[in-house]
């Protein structure tokens, strides 16, 4: 009996192709995904817009109805009063006092907790896992428990008033230990550790050549985490710090707007000013953000 060899035709293979794969076996987003996440950046950028819309006009014309749609022309006007009255000594001064702040703030928090995390991730101590319980639960005791006493702290140390005083108390935070241990359990290979110990490599050299270099998409994660926190904080300024003399961004906008009338217009440009840094940041590292985010959700 003759076996008739089947010849398959290339169109017949090429049309068995799922059509959803593009270059690099990567899958295509159709007509639907495309309005949806559309719609979805249109929304997350109203808000944004909507702070210029508001910076650009001035106070009566924003509270009117229906509100303004389009920018108008008094945006440097606005800009220019809030660079020169927002707080005793002007917004440039609550800018960098804010920009030392949370610059030093995220450096530290990303070294001691990748330091931290490495030690409970792949370190053999006595203790470990009862320290790291004790670590993971001071997450839980609200932040207002502590105020009274870290100002009193803060006062016998002679940092009342000055920026040491913001910086502190938040050089590490257990959350940032607790998430630097987590990705460095999954991302660092026990192996590679053991490699670089035969290689006559010390604990310093291991840390900088072996854990820095894997752990840079989540240090980057956490710098900015840490440094939105740091920029975003009101209440430990306002107590800690005098607010008329030596405030950071969020207590300087604090007391614009005020008067017998509240300007929306000069509060929403101090805002648009306080939000430009953060974009700045965001800009610059985001691409390592979003693959320290993508990449623990591609490795689950």
């Amino acid at each position: 009996m003759t076996t008739i060899p089947v010849q398959h035709s290339p169109t017949a293979a090429r049309r068995r192709r799922p059509r959803s794969l593009g270059a690099g076996g990567q899958h295509r987003a159709g007509p639907l995904a495309l309005t949806v996440l559309a719609l979805v950046s249109l929304a997350s950028l109203f808000p944004l817009y909507w702070t210029l819309v508001a910076a650009s006009t001035d106070g009566h014309r924003v509270i009117s109805t229906p509100p303004p749609l389009l920018p108008g022309g008094n945006l440097f006007d606005n800009i220019g009063y809030v660079w020169n009255n927002a707080g005793a000594r002007g917004m440039g001064v609550a800018l960098l006092n804010s920009t030392l702040v949370a610059g030093t703030v995220a450096l530290s928090t990303v070294a001691f907790s990748v330091l931290a995390g490495f030690a409970f991730a792949k370190l053999r101590f006595p203790g470990r896992g009862a320290l790291l319980a004790l670590v993971v639960a001071t997450m839980a005791v609200p932040a207002q428990v502590s105020i009274v006493p870290l100002f009193i702290l803060m006062k016998h140390l002679g940092l009342g008033n000055q920026l040491g005083a913001l910086v502190l108390p938040t050089l590490v935070t257990a959350f940032g230990v607790f998430f630097m241990r987590q990705y460095l359990s999954q991302a660092l290979p026990t192996e590679l550790l053991e490699a670089a110990r035969v290689d006559g490599a010390n604990s310093l050299r291991v840390v900088w050549h072996v854990v820095v270099p894997i752990a840079r998409p989540a240090m980057a994660v956490l710098g900015m985490l840490a440094f939105v926190q740091s920029w975003n904080d009101f209440l430990w300024p306002i107590i800690a710090m005098n607010g008329a003399t030596n405030p950071t961004v969020q207590v300087a906008l604090a007391g614009l707007g005020t008067g017998w009338s509240t300007d929306w217009s000069v509060i929403t440009a101090g805002a648009l000013v306080g939000t430009l840094p953060l974009l700045l940041v965001f800009t610059v590292f985001g691409r390592q953000i979003v693959g320290g985010i993508t990449q623990g959700a591609l490795k689950g």
